[in-house]
């Protein structure tokens, strides 16, 4: 039995994280303190005005816990990972988990190309962004290449110059083909150069060319190019329009404000880089009432920037918020700088807060009725299905599925839901490789040990893998066979994990969930009831989806996928060069050589495959 008072006793008097268990041991809150002892005792004690947040959730305290850290930063940390993995319920929870795109330039190499990027890395590459809009990025990745006439391919340069044949981009004049020499490294750098001027917003030269090379044509009479010049001029002052002024001292900074209606929260944020405006984008917030607007952007804070890689010179905030200085530490330990979070009070930047505080509060108006209906679709449903159940809460759910004709190409398939919404990222397939015949059972029997048995070895190995992190429920796409399937799999691991089946009906429509030895009805017409047929509908199309493409890879399988060195895409060149197999045969190696994306090695190979068939026909024939 834990006993609170005597527990508190034993508390250090130093920084540290403290997790607060329900009767249920769910961990309800998560905190950080710079002295362990005064900061959990507060809790506890009937004199402190805590405010109804604290009020609650100290009711429903059963036992606390705590890890020791060496400094409040290593616990400001350390409270991060623990909140975004529990999830617990009286800490303010952001519910979007977005990724920014960057365009990356590959400096390191000898020929650079510019490149869309979701992710950040120490590779000497340079970085910039990071945007909101993976559209504009594409567009002006596109518009670069088309200017300067950068590569695409993906050739090892200047190693492969010459071994193949230049791509569709140099014929188009898109490309200079420094895979061919037909530039220099000193001609092509100069070019890179410009393009990574134009990226830090420098457009004025690169208009001013483009409108001497269309005067230019025009005057010769090459109306085509003009206009083709035109069109790069009008795409230039687009890209240029959404790159707005903001401030004229050019550096990186996130202005950061929030709107509540004591139940549910919007955090804007405006991204501004190196003097720029490029973006905002808003972010709803689970909240407990009567929660303070310092508490809640304290928590945006630590959580959002946890999980970007880019963190700027300067956060402009709303309000002052709760451990700043901690917070600047840490986000300056993280970029490698100082860090400054600043309330503006006057000014243009006063201006830009109150401006994303307005855009917070007409998100939060707007879009409330649109936030409760999809967390109705989703968490909600989920919550429905767990107290069916009789779970305390199911945050992920995986089900699996088996596909097969006649056991012909056996495979198993893994669906996983998060919050009541698909992780895709998480999806897995499996080609059965220990069954012959159709055996739905040991099938299935084989796909749970290989997930989780590589779960096991992920986490006792700290990788970070789809496989290793295990669901709150096991959804079986069938009904008692299916799930002592399941069960037997998971005793045999020593793993507990609950396990539910989805029953169809007479027409193969979910008729309810088969739990722990008995059939549970569920409501036709509630939200639970829509996800868990969205669940198995998902996992039945991707098992078929992926026993699909087996069967056509089977299907197509041409001769010419034996030869060494011809992959999809000579096999199509070749295809579409000749008429017939036989016209390959019959092709001599210089004519094999010509047909597009082939070489003279490659040529070669092919001219002595058939040959050499040809010439073990005859002798088998003498």
């Amino acid at each position: 039995m834990f006993d609170i008072q005597e527990e508190l006793k034993k508390l250090p008097g130093k920084p540290g994280v403290y997790l607060m268990h329900d009767e249920k041991d769910e961990i309800i809150y998560v905190g950080k303190a710079i002295s362990l002892k005064n900061r959990v005792r507060q809790y506890f004690q009937t004199s402190r005005n805590k405010g109804p947040k604290i009020e609650q959730m100290v009711t429903k305290i059963a036992r606390f816990e705590y890890i020791i850290t060496d400094s409040e930063l290593e616990a400001l940390v350390l409270e991060c990972n623990l909140i975004k993995e529990h999830r617990p319920k009286y800490n303010t929870m952001l519910m979007d988990d977005k990724t920014y795109p960057y365009i990356k330039v590959t400096v390191k190499e000898a020929y650079p190309r510019v490149l869309f990027s979701r992710q950040m890395k120490k590779d000497k590459s340079k970085y910039y962004g990071p945007y909101t809009s993976a559209g504009a990025v594409k567009d002006t990745i596109e518009l670069i290449r088309k200017i300067y006439k950068l590569r695409t391919c993906n050739r090892n340069l200047p190693k492969d110059i010459g071994k193949e044949r230049p791509c569709l981009n140099y014929h188009i004049k898109q490309c200079d083909a420094p895979c061919q020499g037909y530039i220099s490294e000193e001609a092509y750098a100069e070019k890179v150069k410009k393009a990574t001027e134009f990226l830090n917003g420098n457009f004025e030269p690169v208009l001013k060319d483009l409108e001497e090379k269309m005067l230019e044509a025009s005057e010769n009479l090459e109306f085509e190019q003009a206009i083709e010049y035109r069109e790069l001029i009008n795409s230039v002052k687009q890209i240029a329009q959404k790159q707005k002024i903001s401030n004229s001292d050019g550096e990186d900074k996130d202005i950061i404000a929030m709107a509540s209606d004591g139940e549910d929260a919007v955090v804007q944020v405006f991204f501004v880089r190196e003097g720029r405006l490029i973006g905002r984008d808003h972010f709803y917030l689970r909240i407990v009432p009567h929660e303070k607007t310092s508490e809640i952007l304290s928590s945006f804070v630590k959580q959002f920037y946890a999980g970007t890689p880019f963190v700027p010179k300067e956060l402009m905030l709303q309000t002052e918020i709760e451990d700043a200085d901690i917070i600047s530490e840490w986000l300056s330990s993280r970029k490698g700088q100082k860090v400054y979070l600043r309330v503006p009070k006057i000014g243009q930047k006063e201006k830009l807060v109150e401006l994303a505080a307005k855009n917070a509060q007409l998100v939060l108006s707007q879009d409330k009725e649109k936030i409760k209906r999809e967390e109705g679709r989703t968490i909600g449903a989920a919550k429905e299905i767990a107290s069916w159940l009789g779970l305390s809460h199911i945050y992920r759910m995986e089900a699996f599925d088996i596909s097969n004709i006649s056991g012909f190409e056996n495979v198993g398939s893994m669906v996983v839901y998060e919050h009541g919404k698909p992780k895709r990222s998480d999806y897995r397939k499996f080609k059965i490789k220990g069954v012959q015949g159709p055996d739905d059972y040991a099938c299935m029997e084989e796909v749970l040990k290989r997930r989780f048995s590589h779960g096991l070895q992920d986490q006792e190995s700290e990788e970070i893998t789809g496989f290793a992190k295990f669901p709150d429920l096991i959804m079986m796409d069938g009904g008692k066979g299916q799930v002592n399937v399941a069960l037997k799999v998971l005793e045999e691991l020593r793993l507990d994990i609950p396990v539910c089946g989805m029953v169809k009906d007479d027409k193969h429509r979910t008729r309810g969930l088969y739990f722990e030895n008995r059939e549970i009805p569920i409501d036709r017409g509630s939200e639970g009831f829509r996800l868990i047929t969205r669940i198995q509908d998902e996992a039945h199309r991707f098992a078929i989806e992926y026993h699909r493409s087996l069967r056509t890879k089977d299907q197509v399988h041409s001769i010419l996928d034996d030869i060494d060195g011809i992959g999809p895409a000579r096999r199509k060149a070749l295809m579409k060069a000749f008429q017939s197999l036989d016209d390959i045969k019959a092709a001599d190696v210089e004519t094999l050589a010509e047909v597009p994306s082939m070489n003279r090695l490659a040529a070669e190979k092919v001219y002595e495959f058939f040959h050499r068939i040809n010439d073990t026909q005859r002798e088998e024939e003498r």
